[in-house]
């Protein structure tokens, strides 16, 4: 974990290695009835692999380098998989995909991302969610969905300014 990420509420189910988050997403899936076609484990490697955002013509062109070309659509098709089943984030705010860090339980959490190395930390605090959840809510507003990212600077970027 880096020094700037927050302390994690479900250690257990937490996987930052590239390897073992793949091997706990077939785990998840073997356990849901899900089928990891090879184009969408493909998907899943380049952006556990990737360590941050990464953008979906940037999978494309990374695909083309590994196997050849593959169309834009069957790419799509496999984010959206991997997000309906909680295997990934999307960060609407910069229009890019990272993993989730909890790959074997479905969450939703808020994110924080550097607007100067576009790093992305899930911040592991679930109680933000419910507590928009329960506002919305009192407001007589039913949520479907909730997409939470702070813009500004990680500590490692407000310290290179400082120097």
């Amino acid at each position: 974990m880096s020094p700037s990420a927050p302390a994690c509420t479900h250690p257990h189910h937490h996987v930052h290695d590239a390897g073992a988050y793949l091997e706990a997403v077939k785990a998840a899936c073997a356990e849901r009835g899900l089928r990891l076609t090879p184009i969408r484990e493909q998907v899943l490697r380049l952006i556990a692999r990737s360590g941050k955002p990464i953008k979906a013509y940037d999978l494309l062109e990374q695909m083309r380098s590994e196997v050849g070309a593959n169309a834009p659509p069957t790419v799509y098709r496999a984010l959206d998989f991997l997000m309906a089943n909680g295997f990934i984030h999307r960060l609407a705010s910069i229009n890019a995909f990272v993993a989730c860090h909890h790959p074997s339980i479905r969450h939703t959490v808020p994110f924080l991302i550097c607007d100067r190395c576009h790093t992305a930390i899930e911040l592991e605090d679930e109680s933000i969610a419910r507590s928009l959840d329960a506002k919305a809510q009192a407001l007589g507003f039913s949520p479907g969905a909730q997409v939470l990212e702070v813009h500004g600077l990680c500590r490692s970027c407000q310290a290179a300014d400082s120097v």
